[in-house]
């Protein structure tokens, strides 16, 4: 438990640092990006009105961005191409460039000028069309620093980010443990202590058993009082030895004795074994097995895993119905599932909280079913230690089934 909470931590923390990095990555370049539009548009813009040239009596005060300034006409490289409004072409100026000539330009031009898109970028080319009474003016400014700029700020911005985000998840890693310290030291501690009262409880239940049997000894008449005592006395000393077995689970100071067993024989043999309970109860059990399914843990367990469930759904179930056990392959597991009806609505929300300690999805449930809530805890302990998962599931609310997986790497099948 501690471990996985460490490890969501971890996660957590990680995911929330990618995302503040993205969203600092993605809005410098963008704001970057936007700098570097709005400079050459308006480049472009003093040259469109220009009629396709930079203006001799260029003056900074007279343009829109800031960057510009008297050197602008000498640095940047452009050119111009103008159409009239039937299309045809009726000026090239190539003058301030000297990569492109006037049949590349003408081309360019055109392009443009069909796909009637007013500015954008044509490769490194920013351009934009401006239309003028009868003419069209489409004006190429070479962007290709500015735009080898951008790149180079956003791959730096990308791996400083990325080094940033290596560097947040190595603290992140080194801090959650102590984070996680307390809550580790307080869980340890309140699994010690139920597994230190337990042995405590078990001393006084066993004196107490023992004064019964004496007072049975000295009295002539039977005694319902003393028979109702010893009845809760070994109901308090079974959930005892249950909360110690669930806390040496999950703490992984219960030995766990694993051998490669036949999983099919014990299950059935698990069922069989409740048959005569069952037919007391007016249920009856009907199994599935599919044969020659073999796991790699400790039978004895399994055994018990088995027994809850099937107690439980026994417990639970409405008279004169079927109680379902199956256990099949299923890909690379091994499915063991009990199904049963019962009289009580089961809410499909409060599922995942069946396997909670003391849960009971019916709280007018009392001591006449002779369950704690604990059982299903056991067998969620259970098969965790197998490595496998349980789940609970209904279907239309008056049915109950709760299905084991076991993987493949801890199933063998006998050949």
């Amino acid at each position: 438990m501690i471990k996985k909470l460490k490890i969501k931590f971890i996660l957590l923390g990680t995911s929330v640092l990618f995302v503040l990095l993205a969203a600092i990555v993605f809005a410098m370049n963008l704001v970057n990006y936007n700098s570097m539009i709005r400079e050459a548009d308006g480049i472009i813009s003093l040259i469109s009105e220009n009629k396709g040239a930079f203006p001799d009596d260029f003056q900074p005060s007279n343009v829109i961005s800031v960057r510009i300034s008297p050197e602008t006409a000498y640095e940047s490289r452009f050119f111009s191409i103008t159409f009239d409004k039937h299309g045809n072409i009726t000026n090239v100026n190539t003058n301030q460039i000297m990569s492109v000539d006037a049949a590349t330009a003408v081309k360019y031009g055109y392009s443009v000028y069909d796909s009637k898109s007013p500015s954008g970028f044509l490769g490194i080319y920013r351009y934009v069309a401006t239309t003028n009474h009868d003419n069209t003016i489409i004006t190429f400014l070479d962007c290709d620093r500015r735009l080898a700029y951008f790149n180079d700020f956003r791959t730096t911005s990308l791996i400083m980010a990325a080094i940033g985000l290596g560097a947040g998840f190595l603290i992140i890693f080194i801090i959650s443990g102590r984070i996680v310290r307390p809550v580790a030291e307080s869980y340890k501690k309140q699994k010690q202590f139920i597994t230190d009262a337990g042995h405590e409880i078990k001393t006084p239940l066993a004196i107490i058993n023992a004064n019964v049997d004496l007072l049975e000894m000295e009295s002539d008449e039977k005694n319902e009082s003393l028979d109702d005592i010893r009845t809760q006395v070994e109901r308090l000393r079974i959930l005892t030895d249950d909360l110690i077995m669930l806390s040496k689970i999950e703490e992984g100071g219960q030995v766990i004795k694993k051998s490669n067993f036949s999983l099919s024989d014990a299950i059935k043999e698990s069922v069989e074994s409740f048959n005569v309970l069952a037919n007391s109860h007016h249920k009856n059990i009907v199994y599935n097995i599919t044969p020659d399914i073999y796991l790699y843990g400790d039978k004895k367990y399994i055994l018990q895993l088995n027994s809850i469930l099937i107690d439980n759904a026994i417990k639970y179930s409405s008279a004169d119905t079927d109680i379902t056990v199956s256990l099949v392959k299923s890909g690379k597991e091994s499915q063991l599932s009990i199904h049963n009806y019962t009289d009580t609505e089961v809410d499909g929300s409060k599922l995942n909280s069946v396997f909670d300690r003391f849960y009971r999805t019916d709280s007018s449930r009392n001591s006449e079913t002779g369950g704690y809530g604990i059982g299903l805890s056991v067998a969620k302990a259970i098969v965790s230690s197998h490595g496998g998962k349980i789940s609970a599931s209904t279907a239309d609310g008056h049915d109950f089934k709760i299905t084991v997986s076991f993987p493949f790497n801890s199933m063998t099948t006998n050949i």
